[in-house]
């Protein structure tokens, strides 16, 4: 099905520079992040998660919750997903809970797994395509408008900018 090149190349990419393994970033049960974590490496989740996850390869354990976007080629998932997942390659256990829609290109279901939202399955254009990874973006507040009678203006009206590059 893959040509030795391409599974050279796929192999590649998952080391580090010097040709040697990188080991999985785990994120343990006891740990709870709120921010976004980019890698291009695996990635295996046993705590919670707030925010996006962008890695070659995600694995999502028992006890783990994630609330925010998955971006990956590859992702197992055994725990709990709140958002949304873009992958290559999607397997769901029995023992996952997936709320949010899913973009893959292979998707493996086990029986009794239990997924909420839409399923997608993305075009497989060429073997190097990648998945979409997310755009930067940047809140602050807006400037209150002047106070006019009878207005009830509101405050804490957030500007929501789109970073330039992205």
């Amino acid at each position: 099905m893959f040509s030795k090149n391409e599974r050279d190349k796929r192999s590649a990419s998952a080391n580090s520079a010097g040709g040697v393994k990188a080991a999985p970033s785990i994120i343990s049960v006891n740990l709870h992040i709120i921010g976004n974590l980019s890698t291009d490496g695996e990635v295996q989740v046993d705590g919670s998660i707030e925010g996006y996850i962008t890695s070659q390869s995600l694995t999502v354990g028992e006890k783990a919750s994630i609330s925010g976007e998955i971006f990956a080629e590859d992702v197992e998932i055994h725990g709990a997903v709140s958002g949304k997942i873009r992958a290559g390659n999607i397997r769901i256990a029995k023992t996952a809970r997936v709320i949010g829609d899913i973009w893959h290109e292979v998707l493996s279901v086990e029986s009794g797994a239990y997924i909420e939202g839409q399923l997608t399955r993305a075009k497989n254009e060429s073997a190097d395509q990648e998945i979409a990874r997310p755009f930067e973006m940047r809140a602050a507040l807006a400037p209150e408008p002047a106070a006019q009678p009878g207005s009830g203006g509101e405050a804490g009206v957030v500007a929501v900018t789109r970073v330039a590059g992205s």
